[in-house]
């Protein structure tokens, strides 16, 4: 092995973490893709021997970027992606061990996401670096060009904010979550109104991204989300997992439609987030399916192997 396949070796050990990091940042995958490799091509011109903590210079190059990113995109009046959902993380749904389920459940969460997304740079940089990731303020003061304290106040005041906005916090067990929204699809497809109702939190939002074209909606209360609940002609529902909760890809006629992303609490659902923007809902419902095609492909080996 060169010096350059063994440093884009131990790149490659800290990319997850890296691309977990530039997400929570920036809510978009692509952005957060292009973070990561900025961070690599910084490397790859650096002398890499003289970099002590590497993890930790990784971190700050991308964190930069990021802050860099999330700065130049509030300067653009034009960019609606503050009124629209973040990137979804969606992955089939099916029968996962319960190490699976553990990392699952560290996944961000859609309505945590949005909160972020209307916090200032600053904050968000500091909320993220340190209550996600446990950098200290000393670390976070030198990224954001600002003092330790200064660092601190940016995270305690956006801490504040996202406590302000109660984000429900989902039921751990993934096999409930799927109970209650198997009852909610069961009740929307006989036009069942009361069972609707009592699958839904009382206070339930259901928040619809349309894409760049139209505003997103919100709807508040049970009895008007499950107004709004009815299974669409020729639709099939595809299960899958939207940033580790429960969700659903459906289709019309054969054709994406639209991902709806569910957050159970105390066995009722008191979230759902739907993406029907066309293009956006194309490009999951591929990554849905290479990834379901993958799983598959990977199932079939380990069975060819263990014959």
């Amino acid at each position: 092995m060169d010096e350059n396949e063994w440093l884009a070796a131990r790149f490659e050990q800290h990319r997850p973490r890296l691309r977990a990091v530039a997400y929570r940042m920036l809510g978009s995958l692509a952005d957060a893709d292009d973070a990561v490799q900025d961070a690599w091509l910084r490397l790859s011109r650096s002398d890499a021997d003289q970099i002590d903590n590497l993890g930790g210079w990784l971190t700050t190059v991308v964190a930069r970027e990021c802050l860099h990113m999330l700065r130049s995109r509030r300067r653009r009046r034009e960019d609606p992606f503050a009124t629209h959902l973040p990137d979804l993380v969606v992955i089939p749904d099916g029968d996962l061990d319960p190490e699976q389920e553990a990392l699952l459940a560290d996944s961000v969460s859609l309505a945590l996401l949005v909160v972020l997304d209307q916090l200032t740079p600053a904050e968000r940089l500091a909320f993220v670096l340190h209550d996600m990731f446990d950098l200290p303020f000393e670390e976070i003061a030198g990224i954001a060009g600002r003092t330790p304290a200064a660092a601190r106040q940016l995270a305690s005041r956006a801490r504040r904010r996202v406590h302000g906005a109660e984000i429900p916090s989902p039921d751990p067990d993934l096999a409930r979550q799927r109970q209650v929204v198997r009852a909610f699809y069961a009740a929307a497809w006989t036009g069942d109104f009361d069972a609707l109702v009592q699958a839904l939190d009382p206070d339930v939002v259901l928040r619809t991204d349309f894409g760049t074209a139209r505003p997103a909606t919100v709807v508040r209360g049970a009895e008007a989300v499950a107004k709004q609940a009815r299974a669409p002609r020729g639709g099939q529902l595809r299960p899958a997992l939207v940033n580790g909760a429960i969700g659903t890809l459906i289709t019309r006629d054969g054709q994406p439609f639209s991902v709806m992303a569910f957050t159970v609490a105390g066995d009722k659902i008191v979230r759902i987030d739907v993406v029907r923007d066309p293009d956006r809902v194309h490009r999951l419902a591929s990554a849905l399916l290479n990834s379901a095609l993958l799983n598959s492909a990977l199932l079939n080996q380990a069975e060819r192997t263990m014959g």
